[in-house]
């Protein structure tokens, strides 16, 4: 009987949205991604921020993909916030398949994940950032400097200390690797 009740609890963790068609949402500066990103997440919708793809990239390089019969709620709840989606795109081209932002390199005794254009490398036995690298923006020296040399428990988070798209890539890094590392 037990063996059932593991079973059906798998079940339920399934998000409700799993099989369903998805869009993306294509904003027009990243800042309106991360805005979006929290209203959403803040009301509980099912959503991913990830690349756009090649054929309707618009500048901002990130996009939002969504379950797709939730279009005019999640649309609703933006509208009420003050924010935008500069397109809505069904998801039923494979061309127009969003772009995952992480790569994962596995060096051994080190770790390094790559989030967008912000790499997190950490020693995996003690779980210390030993380097942060890539982006272009002014606070990713600051970042690295703050970070550097602290386990991933005790580092600040980027979103915290980051201002910028490299903060927030240098954030999914982070989490990704936070996932990964930690029980």
């Amino acid at each position: 009987m037990s063996f059932f009740k593991f079973l059906k609890r798998r079940k339920e963790k399934k998000p409700s949205t799993y099989g369903q068609d998805r869009g993306i949402l294509v904003f027009e500066h990243t800042s309106e991604v991360i805005r979006a990103e929290n209203i959403l997440k803040g009301h509980g919708y099912e959503i991913r921020v990830m690349g756009p793809p090649p054929e309707i990239q618009s500048g901002c390089d990130l996009i939002i993909e969504f379950p797709l019969i939730e279009e005019l709620k999640i649309l609703r709840t933006l509208e009420e916030a003050g924010v935008s989606p500069r397109q809505t795109v069904p998801v039923k081209n494979p061309l127009l398949q969003p772009v995952d932002l992480f790569q994962i390199k596995d060096f051994g005794q080190y770790l390094m994940v790559r989030a967008a254009n912000m790499k997190l490398t950490v020693e995996k036995k003690g779980l210390t950032i030993v380097n942060i690298s890539g982006g272009g923006c002014p606070d990713v020296p600051y970042l690295a400097q703050e970070m550097i040399g602290k386990s991933i428990t005790q580092a600040p988070s980027p979103r915290e200390i980051g201002h910028t798209l490299c903060g927030y890539a240098l954030q999914l890094a982070f989490d990704e690797t936070r996932r990964r590392c930690l029980p």
